[in-house]
C-alpha cells in the first residue's frame, strides 16, 4: 500500500516532528532501541547515530518500506567499505546529507547533528569524508543508514501492535503510526509494558481530523459515486487527546509528558496538499481502486483541496496539528 518515494516528497516537513519528539527522550546509553512504524528507515538510522552503542530495530508492516530500508543499509555498507580509512578519489565532491535535510559539500565538513548537546556537555559533531565521530565512538562508513551504523541497525517486517522484542526495550519510538491502529490506547499501554526499568516511550500522531484535507477526503469517499467502491475501506484514524494518553500511561505507572503542536508547513508546487496526502492519508483509497478510478478520485479531491488551501506568493500553507507523548517507566 505504501509508496516510499511519494512519502519522502516532503521529507523535511515529515521529519521535524520526529526530531521534536525524540529530542525529549532523556536516555543516556540504551542497549535496545525500537522504531515502530519505521517507514523507509532514514529516521531510524538517526537513532543509531544518537546512541552509538545501541542495537536499533525498525519495524513496519509495509513490505515496500522494509525493502527500501534494507536495501539502503546494504548500499550504505558497500559505500562505507569502499571509503573506510581512505579519502575519496581526487576531485570527487562529498555530499553528506544530514538528519535535517541540509547538505555540506567538499572537503572534511564538520556538521552539527540534530541532537544538540552530548551528555558530557560538549556539542556532538559528525566528521565526514573519513568516517563519523559520534559520542566519542568512530563509526566507519559513508552516508546512508548502513554506513552510519553497520551491524547495529536492522529492519523487520511485522505488525507493530503485536511486535515482541527479544529483550525489554530501553527506548521505543512510534512516530506517525498510532493513528492507523484500532484501539490505540490499548496498544499504547501494551508498548509501555515492553519497556525495561527506566525505559522511554515516545509517540507522535497527527490530530487534524477536522481540517479540510481530511474532511474533503471523507465527504468524497461517502458520496454516491464512491461509497460503493470504497465500502469497507478504513481511512486514516487520528490521535486521541493528549490528556487521554496522559491518563493511560500514568495509570500504567509512567511519568508522562504530553503536548500538542500545530505546524504551519509552507509547501511548494502547484497542488502540494494533494501530493502530501497521496503519501499518507489517501493511501487506502489509492490501494482500493484501479489505477483509472484512483486517478478520477484524486482529480476530484485535488480540485477541492486546491480551493481549500490556496497558493500564496511564497507557497501553500498546510496547518498540521500533531500530538506528542513521552513517557518513562520507573
Amino acid at each position: 500500500m505504501w509508496d516510499p518515494g511519494q512519502y519522502r516528497r516532503f521529507g523535511d516537513e515529515r521529519s521535524r516532528p520526529f526530531f521534536d519528539l525524540v529530542g525529549r527522550i532523556g536516555a543516556d546509553q540504551p542497549n535496545l532501541v525500537a522504531d515502530l512504524g519505521c517507514g523507509p528507515g532514514e529516521l531510524t538510522a538517526t537513532l543509531a547515530e544518537r546512541w552509538p552503542r545501541a542495537r536499533v530495530t525498525g519495524v513496519d508492516s509495509s513490505p515496500a518500506m522494509i525493502e527500501t530500508a534494507r536495501s539502503e543499509i546494504a548500499e550504505g555498507e558497500a559505500a562505507g567499505g569502499e571509503r573506510a580509512g581512505s579519502e575519496r578519489a581526487e576531485g570527487e565532491t562529498a555530499m553528506i546529507e544530514t538528519a535535517w535535510g541540509e547538505r555540506a559539500e567538499g572537503k572534511r565538513a564538520m556538521i552539527e547533528t540534530a541532537w544538540g548537546e552530548r551528555s558530557g556537555g560538549e556539542r556532538a559533531r559528525t566528521e565526514t569524508a573519513g568516517g563519523e565521530t559520534l559520542g566519542g565512538e568512530t563509526l566507519r562508513g559513508g552516508p546512508g543508514p548502513g554506513g552510519r551504523a553497520r551491524g547495529r541497525l536492522s529492519f523487520e517486517l511485522g505488525d507493530v501492535t503485536e511486535w515482541a522484542p527479544e529483550a525489554p526495550v530501553d527506548v521505543l519510538v512510534a512516530n506517525a503510526v498510532l493513528q492507523w491502529l484500532p484501539r490505540q490506547l490499548d496498544v499504547l499501554a501494551r508498548w509501555a509494558g515492553l519497556l525495561a526499568d527506566g525505559g522511554w516511550l515516545a509517540v507522535q500522531a497527527p490530530g487534524n481530523f477536522d481540517q479540510p484535507g481530511h474532511v474533503i477526503m471523507r465527504e468524497i469517499a461517502a458520496s454516491a459515486r464512491w461509497a460503493p467502491l470504497l465500502d469497507g475501506v478504513v481511512l486514516n484514524r487520528q490521535a486521541a487527546d493528549p490528556g487521554d494518553y496522559l491518563d493511560k500511561l500514568a495509570a500504567a505507572g509512567c511519568r508522562v509528558d504530553a503536548w500538542e503542536t500545530t505546524y504551519l508547513h509552507v509547501l511548494p508546487g502547484g497542488n502540494p496538499v494533494l501530493e502530501w496526502y497521496k503519501g499518507t492519508g489517501l493511501r487506502p483509497v489509492i490501494d482500493a481502486l484501479s489505477p483509472d478510478l484512483a486517478e478520477e478520485f484524486l482529480a476530484e479531491y485535488g480540485a477541492r483541496v486546491r480551493a481549500a488551501y490556496p497558493a500564496r506568493p511564497y507557497g501553500t500553507v498546510l496547518p498540521f496539528r500533531r500530538v506528542f507523548v513521552v513517557a518513562r517507566r520507573p
